[in-house]
């Protein structure tokens, strides 16, 4: 069969394996999660032989040392991946719970369930946890999932998904619940993304341009976030050392991810008084700063920033700073160089977190608390399984909750209508 073919039959028996795993019960898809998790753990030699063959493969295309970082499993990450699936089995299972109910005059009862999305594509870079994560995820809330994982990891994400179909199997589940598209070339994305009479919701996990690709050519509502140019505004009233502490976590961390600050922005008032302070903490971690001409004069090893600077996402040892008037030419920054992502702000006047909160409309907005715990896990989701930062259907990291729909659902006791 051409690849064209091969993509279709996955994609119909995705759709017909999907009903299957809407009807599971929560019982039923936490024995398969734990058993799931299990077997990767009893796994671990098996999934580190197969990754080598990655990792060898990186180095000989040339893959850079973050690149194969990512790619890397090993038996830390390996045992990452069986606690992320217990932590998603222990989580509440969204689906068939109501989220409201009210009285019509007539004496109908009219609410709201959340049911499945039904078959859920996903398009990733270099992460082969992601294909542990994405599945537990959809399988929780009753979805059947589609996997399409970068080149690079073809065998550590085939490795994975063979672990995960052998349970599905022994629980009864129909292994094409988990379907993992299973050659390298670029025309298997393209066919999945015209699978549109099957597949329900297409999410892309990958840098700016996969995910420009993917929604170029795809017939599916696609989830996307282009970039992350995160924000930190530190007011007038901000603990100078509280302050320090959590821009060097937000930045430094580990910066080449999507919720690490890139751009820093100071109260004209703190400014003199912070900046020093705060440039001192950030070289002692080799950050180059790029700084308006307030923060030149104030940060002698600060270059100055362009225009460029204030929109861009560096992931990398890279900070933009810039001196604000007040909260007010905080928030107009934010909102004409941001994406939408996450924004914090320091500060001890509790009438400037609540007005931040409230004015800021990304997709999470934090108060004297660092960026990079705009993440589905540290939020309480579970794994994660990408950040929306869009606001259709979900906006912000996403969990199970955000893998549903709801439907209406009416009691009556013999109404019609007039």
């Amino acid at each position: 069969m051409s690849i064209a073919e091969q993509v279709k039959v996955i994609a119909t028996n995705a759709r017909e394996a999907s009903t299957a795993v809407a009807r599971l019960t929560s019982g039923e898809k936490n024995r398969l999660l734990l058993a799931m998790a299990d077997a990767l753990t009893a796994a671990t030699g098996a999934l580190i032989a197969a990754n080598a063959k990655d990792l060898a493969g990186g180095r000989d295309k040339g893959l850079s040392a973050a690149m194969l970082d990512r790619l890397l499993l090993d038996e830390a990450r390996i045992k990452g991946m069986a606690d992320a699936l217990r932590q998603v089995a222990a989580l509440p299972d969204p689906v068939g719970s109501v989220d409201r109910m009210w009285l019509r005059p007539n004496g109908l009862q009219v609410g709201k369930m959340r049911i499945p999305l039904g078959v859920i594509g996903i398009i990733y870079e270099a992460r082969p946890n992601v294909t542990a994560d994405a599945a537990a995820l959809c399988l929780k809330a009753g979805n059947a999932v589609i996997l399409r994982g970068g080149s690079e990891a073809i065998n550590s994400n085939l490795a994975i998904a063979g672990v995960l179909q052998e349970e599905m199997n022994r629980a009864g589940v129909p292994a094409a619940a988990l379907s993992l598209i299973p050659f390298p070339e670029r025309e298997g994305v393209l066919e999945m993304l015209k699978q549109d009479e099957l597949i329900d919701l297409i999410i892309p996990r990958g840098g700016e341009s996969l995910i420009r690709f993917v929604v170029e050519h795809s017939r599916i509502p696609v989830i996307k976030h282009y970039k992350g140019v995160c924000h930190i505004f530190v007011d007038a009233s901000a603990d100078s050392a509280m302050a320090s502490k959590i821009i060097v976590n937000a930045k430094a961390q580990r910066p080449g991810v999507c919720n690490a600050l890139e751009t820093l922005l100071v109260h004209r008032d703190a400014a003199a008084a912070c900046l020093p302070h705060i440039a001192a903490a950030l070289r002692a971690k080799n950050v180059e700063i790029r700084g308006d001409e307030t923060v030149c004069a104030l940060v002698a090893d600060a270059t100055a920033a362009t225009e460029d600077d204030w929109s861009a996402e560096y992931l990398e040892l890279i900070l933009a700073v810039r001196v604000v008037a007040d909260m007010d030419e905080a928030i107009a920054h934010i909102n004409r160089y941001g994406s939408l992502h996450t924004e914090a702000i320091i500060t001890s006047d509790y009438g400037n977190a609540r007005r931040f909160i409230r004015e800021v409309n990304s997709s999470t907005v934090l108060v004297n608390a660092s960026t990079r715990f705009a993440d589905g896990g540290e939020l309480g989701l579970g794994a994660e399984i990408g950040i929306s930062t869009t606001k259709l259907h979900s906006f912000g990291p996403m969990g199970l909750e955000d893998l549903t729909t709801t439907k209406f659902i009416v009691y009556g006791n013999g109404q019609i209508r007039d």
